[in-house]
């Protein structure tokens, strides 16, 4: 599959300037927008693949970008004027997937980037489906809970001719949870009728799988086992940060605590914790439940509301940084001290860090398969909308381990067998799935 000739590193840094579809650019420039960041890996890996111009450009160039105003009445009678995205990247492996994100930082450049990850990551855990992502411009917590279902409703009925069951199917992301997918898929139903696969990760009343919850987190923690058993270490006593408290970092913690290993600091917007002799992982949920964040919990050693970024310094044998992306950077890849880094978040290691992290022999797991374990149980919970059938919760995780088991052994056979890192052999796998794929299809 692969040629034995050297490839040379083509990866840039990220942010800044407008995007590009070309495939020379993200070779050239050293300040690229997070779409080219990626772009970057998949030109990489279609350097390894010796795959062709012109179809780098159709794997690197999305099949369709929509922006919609969303307009809205607030509890006050004022208007309020949204913008909300839906990103459409490579359909050649099945219909799009992708998470809807509501946050104030929203933009096309990140949507585009997340859309493109979400193909690799569905074709590299071999799922069918394509790359897809959405999101609207808007911190939720600022509006009501009538604010946010009619902005929702909104959002889905501008959208109503391009999502589907068979075509493109939305879930839960940053900033968003099972009543908003709930909201969704009802605001679909009333044009469509019952139309439980529209949307993934939904409540458990209406369709959801019991095991949607808590998979991206708990994927993490297969993934950190599967990674350390090849490395003929065990997960027991190994000294785990994470970074961000949210649905994917809370249950990455508690996994991994359950398997053994001491989780010695989390942080989340709050604020950070430090307990050198393990934190009590399901106590601390129920805490940042009650309280909002992570931040006053009695039971730790220490306790800081300053900047939580300063915890990826902290001393351990797996960092996980399961908040925003690029967190890990030129600026402080140096301080970095861990052996594993476990990308929770999309993103969260620039390629300058990710480069020099490798160089230093850090285990860098990519998202594309660390975060993975979420759109494996979308695929789980949207095959089971289809069949109008409910697993139990012991077969869901099986098979979530399973999916998550072959992906990291392909990844880590091709890595040993080619020189290559686990990200570039990651992407190698994806994009070579996607373009044999496209052939197929006579593109």
């Amino acid at each position: 599959m692969i040629p034995s000739k050297p490839i040379v590193n083509p990866f840039p840094n990220a942010p800044n300037p407008a995007p590009t579809h070309d495939a020379h650019d993200a070779h050239a420039n050293p300040k690229l927008n997070p779409f080219a960041a990626v772009n970057a890996r998949v030109h990489k890996a279609a350097d390894i693949l010796e795959i062709k111009e012109n179809y780098r450009k159709l794997l690197t160039t999305p099949w369709r970008e929509v922006k919609v105003a969303l307009p809205m009445l607030d509890d006050k009678g004022e208007l309020r004027l949204f913008e909300g995205y839906r990103v459409q990247h490579n359909g050649v492996r099945g219909p799009y997937k992708g998470g809807v994100r509501y946050h104030p930082q929203v933009d096309m450049d990140e949507v585009r980037a997340l859309a493109s990850l979400m193909t690799w990551k569905c074709s590299l855990v071999d799922i069918p489906f394509g790359g897809a992502k959405g999101g609207i411009a808007v911190d939720p917590h600022t509006l009501s809970m009538r604010e946010l279902q009619t902005l929702t409703r909104r959002f889905m009925h501008s959208l109503k001719k391009m999502v589907g069951p068979y075509k493109d199917i939305m879930a839960p992301d940053m900033g968003t949870n099972p009543q908003i997918m709930g909201w969704m898929m009802d605001a679909y139903g009333l044009l469509h009728g019952y139309t439980p696969a529209i949307v993934t990760g939904k409540p458990i009343p209406l369709g959801g799988t019991p095991g949607r919850l808590d998979a991206t987190g708990l994927g993490v923690a297969m993934v950190a086992r599967r990674v350390l058993e090849e490395k003929g270490e065990d997960i027991r006593d190994k000294t785990v940060v994470v970074q961000g408290f949210g649905n994917v970092g809370s249950y990455a913690a508690l996994h991994m605590s359950n398997m053994g290993a001491r989780v010695v600091a989390v942080a989340d917007a709050s604020g950070a914790l430090y307990e050198k002799s393990g934190l009590d992982i399901p106590k601390l949920m129920l805490y940042a439940q009650n309280t909002g964040g992570v931040a006053g919990f009695p039971e730790a050693e220490k306790s800081s509301s300053q900047d939580t970024t300063e915890i990826l310094n902290q001393a351990c044998d797996i960092l996980v940084p399961a908040a925003l992306g690029n967190v890990i950077h030129g600026g402080n890849m140096a301080q970095i001290k861990t052996r594993y880094v476990l990308e929770g978040a999309n993103g969260p290691v620039t390629p300058e860090a990710d480069e020099f992290l490798g160089d230093r022999g850090v285990v860098v797991v990519p998202d594309i398969l660390c975060n993975a374990g979420g759109v494996i149980a979308s695929y789980f919970e949207w095959a089971q909308n289809i069949q109008v059938h409910q697993w139990e919760k012991t077969e869901h995780h099986m098979e979530l381990d399973r999916h998550l088991s072959e992906a990291f052994a392909e990844v880590s056979r091709l890595a040993q067998q080619h020189n290559l890192s686990l990200r570039e052999a990651a992407f190698v796998v994806g994009v070579d799935r996607v373009h044999k794929a496209a052939l197929a299809r006579g593109h």
